[in-house]
């Protein structure tokens, strides 16, 4: 992606807003999951084919885990090992979703859907908030 699709996204062109962007619209979107986990776990759990405690289970870990990456966002210069950590974190959940729902998950139709969906969105934070990263030590240089 070049620097200037990736300016077009974050709508600007200073590397740690854009940082500070996607950190938190993945801090605000996994925050939002994390609440509907929590709040409608039954209900959700029925649709998507899962355990309700299951979601329950992830719903407080991913409200923590928005928490955390809502204060890397909310540093005017977000540390680099943070931001390494959360691309990390995201790019593993990624993956470890698309290997639960193939190796023992068995949800239904729209949880397989959602499953597949969640880890691209979550693999794109990653993605973004890398370039971002490399963009801004590249302007610190």
């Amino acid at each position: 992606m070049s620097a200037i699709q990736l300016a077009a996204l974050a709508r600007t062109v200073e590397p740690q807003s854009m940082l500070r962007r996607f950190l938190a619209l993945d801090a605000l979107v996994t925050g939002t999951n994390a609440l509907a986990y929590l709040a409608f776990s039954g209900p959700l759990g029925k649709f998507l084919g899962a355990d309700g405690t299951l979601l329950l289970a992830l719903g407080g870990f991913l409200a923590l885990y928005s928490a955390g990456v809502g204060l890397l966002a909310a540093r005017r210069r977000p540390p680099a090992l943070g931001v390494r950590a959360v691309v990390e974190a995201n790019l593993a959940w990624a993956v470890v979703s698309l290997a639960a729902l193939a190796l023992w998950l068995t949800p239904s139709t729209p949880g397989a859907v959602w499953t597949v969906l969640q880890a691209l969105v979550v693999a794109g934070f990653a993605i973004l908030q890398h370039l971002a990263l490399r963009a801004g030590q590249s302007s610190d240089d």
